[in-house]
């Protein structure tokens, strides 16, 4: 495959990773990988009045967890707002743009009569082809476009198939602001041309913004970068994708405890599929994935389905693996400072040992973590309503018959403590559940947790006794 492909991921820092931009960033990502090219990261910072250090920071934060790494140094769009305005003045020179010194009264006084005819607002072009002799004293000029008047500017799209536009409808407009500034339709072709790129894709809402950019490149007789614009995601009813229907950021995936890994194989699969696969691993997706494949049609978000898919990769992750990615999610999550406090070498080896109970039951981390609180409970425990109702209706009185045996079990092995209680549960002529339920509530305060006879065990001998005696005393 070419190394000469060249994608970028061009965020506006002006809060975080949010979910349709984590997918963008996704799709380029693999692009890229799977043609062993290149992605690129340009923070699009030319609106100040809305960046945020914090933002760009969220930004990177948010790709480096989905494991979505970027080639070079990230590029500031402000910093080179010299360049932007070199360029627009090198199209002024070639006849492909002109001084505009239309004041923000006349451009108005356009618009109104547009509204009033029926007309969609335009600028009428007044300066088009004025000489600049003619500029009144102590307006400074904007800079627009000279775009052709007649027929059809074309966007090759690799998703939408061929999108034409007229050019009445594309405007002479704006490249470069009265003071000095760039807009974005030119800081973007100037960027995406200096820095190499050769494909760009990016949400649909960015098709009309493809025309005009267009006009750009071919007015700098610039190649034009492959473009495919993908549907934006929707919400499970078909609006507007928005945070009640989980457009969220990233980071807030991870504090609900989302894996990475995951969370990229749902976003892949939101307008894009091979076979009827619903898990793929990222390194299948590298092999798998073209811009091409990708659907006319706007996914559906569905947190269901994303919590799903999560479940199987934790049930199948791999052990240590899962122990690692709890402890590093204990940071992140709300009311993670409980197992921060008590975390030790001890404790993360217990965790380690009832993983493979813990994550049976999990579809998120949250939920490996709120199994695994028995495990980081200090004594005496704090019983729930319901663990206290089994214990004082019959429960102690059935423990106090079950400890001495325990104390008495040649080792704390499972298979050892699983034949003592079961023995212990025929004797005494109960159902297994009868034992199980006030020896749960006693061992971890609650009437949920991993199965009864992994909890004993990866208790150890002293603290599984020491918890069944407070409950008795």
């Amino acid at each position: 495959m070419s190394g000469d492909v060249i994608t970028r991921f061009a965020p506006s820092p002006t809060g975080f990773l949010h979910i349709g931009g984590a997918r963008t960033a996704l799709f380029n990502w693999l692009y890229a990988k799977n043609r062993g090219g290149k992605m690129l990261l340009r923070i699009e910072d030319t609106d100040r009045s809305r960046h945020s250090d914090e933002a760009v920071e969220a930004i990177l934060d948010g790709l480096q967890w989905l494991g979505l790494s970027w080639d070079g140094e990230p590029i500031s769009q402000y910093a080179r707002v010299d360049r932007h305005r070199a360029i627009a003045e090198e199209l002024v020179k070639s006849g492909n743009a002109y001084y505009c010194y239309a004041t923000p009264k006349e451009l108005e006084a356009m618009r109104e009569k547009a509204r009033a005819e029926g007309r969609p607002p335009r600028y009428d072009g007044r300066w088009r082809d004025r000489d600049p002799s003619e500029a009144p004293s102590g307006v400074k000029p904007a800079i627009r476009i000279k775009a052709s008047r007649d027929g059809v500017t074309v966007v090759a799209d690799r998703v939408q198939g061929d999108v034409s536009f007229p050019n009445g409808d594309l405007d002479d407009f704006i490249i470069l602001r009265s003071d000095g500034n760039p807009t974005y339709m030119l800081a973007v072709v100037v960027d995406d041309h200096d820095m190499g790129v050769t494909d760009i894709i990016r949400g649909d809402d960015h098709l009309t913004n493809a025309a005009r950019q267009t006009v750009i490149y071919h007015a700098m007789k610039w190649p034009v970068p492959t473009m495919a614009h993908i549907p934006l995601i929707h919400g499970p009813d078909g609006g507007k994708l928005s945070k009640r229907h989980g457009a969220l950021g990233a980071e807030a995936y991870r504090a609900m405890g989302y894996l990475p890994e995951a969370l990229c194989n749902y976003l892949v699969r939101l307008g894009w599929s091979h076979g009827d696969d619903e898990i793929i691993s990222m390194e299948q997706m590298i092999e798998w994935f073209d811009i091409a494949d990708v659907n006319k049609g706007a996914a559906r978000f569905d947190v269901k389905k994303l919590e799903a898919i999560n479940g199987h990769y934790i049930r199948n992750g791999d052990d240590d693996t899962l122990t690692e990615a709890l402890c590093a999610f204990f940071p992140h999550m709300e009311g993670g400072d409980y197992f921060e406090a008590r975390k030790s070498d001890e404790k993360v080896r217990q965790l380690r040992e009832a993983m493979p109970g813990l994550k049976e039951r999990a579809r998120t981390l949250s939920d490996l973590a709120d199994g695994a609180r028995f495990l980081f409970a200090e004594r005496p425990l704090n019983n729930e309503d319901k663990a206290e109702k089994i214990l004082s209706e019959g429960g102690r009185d059935t423990l106090s018959k079950l400890l001495p045996l325990l104390e008495t079990a040649g080792d704390w092995r499972l298979e050892t403590l699983e034949t003592v209680i079961r023995d212990f549960a025929d004797a005494e002529e109960l159902k297994l559940g009868k034992v199980a339920q006030p020896l749960r509530a006693a061992l971890t305060g609650r009437t949920t947790s991993p199965g009864v006879f992994d909890v004993i065990a990866v208790l150890g001998r002293d603290e599984a006794l020491g918890r069944i005696k407070d409950q008795l005393a």
